[in-house]
């Protein structure tokens, strides 16, 4: 099953009900090779059979209207200086620079987030600092956090569920992932894409979420199906791409590439601004970031390294330099890759 955003990009779709209900050898490995398929090729998935309920979506999107809906003075009130977590203004952050590449329209991004996630308290087997985990800020909305924290442990499931036919599909033990993951930084980030609906006249190219890789291992995301994200196909093109009724859209993070030398794909990303027959449309997305244990070291699999294969890396140095990059403006030079990827992309739209 595939969803076409463009006459030649496809997003595959694989079901996952399987590893989710526990099925026999056959099923499982058939969504192994699926999902090895999608990762090579296009480095996104559309996962179906996932086990989400309804319920829970139609609640996080509930709080997501009942926080973004406040004033504004009332949301910087929950503005977290140099941590990940809390409240983001629009135009507070520029994700094109946690690749080393500036914006063409030098500004920033045109969305808002609020950031949870897991705390260095939460795990009793392993002594950790809170300064490289964080500690949440909740709102003052009425059942704001049961409502987030449902959607969290739902959405924590599946990135773990996914990790373990990871292992299937590399062809490495069941505990592979679970070694780098038993810590792993986990971010819930909510986004409200907050240009105002309505008619719009453009002066430049306004930008929604810059051109980005995202960090960690795997990024789980729920998305409205309105027009806005794009990404970066192997022709050098931008394609859009919606979900699918019901669906949850996964792509894999740099560390996952790192693993595979680049084998299965951190697949380039953005976000412009949904505009539809010159109207926004109010566009809104959650991203869990399965970024994996601090103190793990990513290497890549014996088999998978190619002739000029990535170095050893340290999570915590790795989401630093990104994080340095996206929220304060520091160029991330580590991101070589990634950045000749983006600046080519654009070389290929001018051409």
């Amino acid at each position: 099953m595939n969803l076409p955003s463009s006459d030649t990009f496809v997003v595959p779709a694989v079901d996952i009900g399987p590893y989710v209900r526990g099925e026999g050898d056959t099923e499982r490995a058939r969504v192994a090779r699926e999902i090895d398929d999608a990762c090579t090729r296009v480095g996104f998935v559309q996962i179906l059979g996932h086990g989400v309920p309804g319920e829970v979506v139609d609640g996080l999107a509930s709080a997501l209207d009942d926080f973004f809906g406040l004033p504004l003075e009332d949301k910087v009130r929950y503005r977290v200086d140099g941590a990940n977590r809390g409240y983001s203004p629009p135009k507070s952050e520029s994700l094109s620079l946690s690749l080393g590449v500036e914006a063409a329209s030098r500004m920033n991004d045109f969305f808002e987030a609020f950031n949870i996630g897991v705390e260095a308290r939460s795990f009793t087997h392993v002594e950790l600092s809170e300064d490289d985990y964080g500690l949440n800020l909740w709102p003052d909305v009425p059942n704001f956090e049961e409502r987030v924290q449902a959607y969290y442990a739902e959405a924590a499931r599946v990135a773990r569920t996914l990790t373990r036919i990871f292992a299937d599909a590399l062809g490495q033990d069941p505990d592979y992932f679970e070694r780098l993951t038993d810590h792993s930084i986990d971010v819930l980030r909510m986004n409200n894409y907050a240009l105002p609906e309505g008619t719009v006249d453009l002066d430049g190219d306004l930008t929604g979420m810059g051109e980005h890789t995202d960090f960690g291992i795997v990024t789980v995301l729920w998305a409205d199906r309105v027009a806005g994200l794009q990404v970066l196909g192997s022709d050098g093109v931008w394609h859009d791409v919606e979900p699918l009724p019901g669906a949850l859209l996964v792509n894999l993070g740099d560390l996952t590439a790192r693993i595979t030398d680049d084998r299965w794909m951190s697949t380039l990303h953005r976000v412009k601004p949904p505009i539809v027959d010159g109207r926004i449309r109010r566009r809104r997305s959650v991203a869990f970031f399965h970024d994996g244990n601090v103190d793990a070291v990513i290497s890549t699999l014996p088999g998978y390294a190619g002739p000029e294969p990535y170095e050893p890396i340290v999570v915590r140095d790795h989401i630093k330099a990104k994080l340095a990059g996206s929220r304060h403006g520091k160029v991330n030079t580590a991101a070589v890759r990634e950045a000749a990827r983006v600046l080519a992309a654009a070389e290929e739209l001018r051409g």
